[in-house]
């Protein structure tokens, strides 16, 4: 099994190439850092990781991820190896993306001026309805044939 799951700040915005085929592919490469949990001078010290992001997950990376913001990723270790001009073995390590999210809440990354995305919540209106109708036949069909539920008036009778 190969499988790794890392928080950390992003270290650069990610450098987003995209591919030469007939569809191109975004690739994204990005840094994180990761705080070590264990330290024995009581200095913060961080282990720094190379990551790829390829397709939608490169596009989000362009998109979302800045310089200094908290993220998490889950995926693969990839060694690539080499050889230099002198013939000597190189090794690169790199995680590959499977899954990315945002680790920090937009109000703690605007505050230190690392926000970038938008996300804003839909504009409440007030004269829709905040709850759902009754169940007719007709609104039946729409929920599968299921009836949807709503909350029990006397939950007495319940064994928990």
């Amino acid at each position: 099994m190969n499988k790794v799951i890392l928080m950390g700040r992003v270290t650069k915005d990610p450098e987003v190439r995209y591919s030469q085929s007939a569809t191109p592919v975004a690739v994204a490469k990005y840094g994180i850092a990761v705080r070590r949990s264990f330290v024995k001078t009581g200095e913060p010290d961080a282990d720094f990781f190379n990551v790829i992001a390829f397709g939608k997950h490169g596009e989000f990376a362009e998109r979302y991820f800045k310089k200094g913001q908290m993220v998490s990723i889950a995926g693969k270790i990839q060694n690539n190896s080499w050889e230099d001009q002198q013939n000597v073995k190189r090794t690169f390590t790199e995680i590959i993306v499977e899954e990315q999210h945002f680790a920090e809440s937009k109000a703690s990354a605007e505050s230190r001026g690392v926000g970038g995305y938008n996300n804003t919540a839909p504009s409440y209106n007030p004269t829709t309805p905040s709850y759902s109708p009754e169940p007719t036949p007709s609104n039946l069909q729409t929920t599968g044939g299921f009836m949807p539920t709503t909350a029990l008036e006397d939950d007495d009778d319940l064994p928990f």
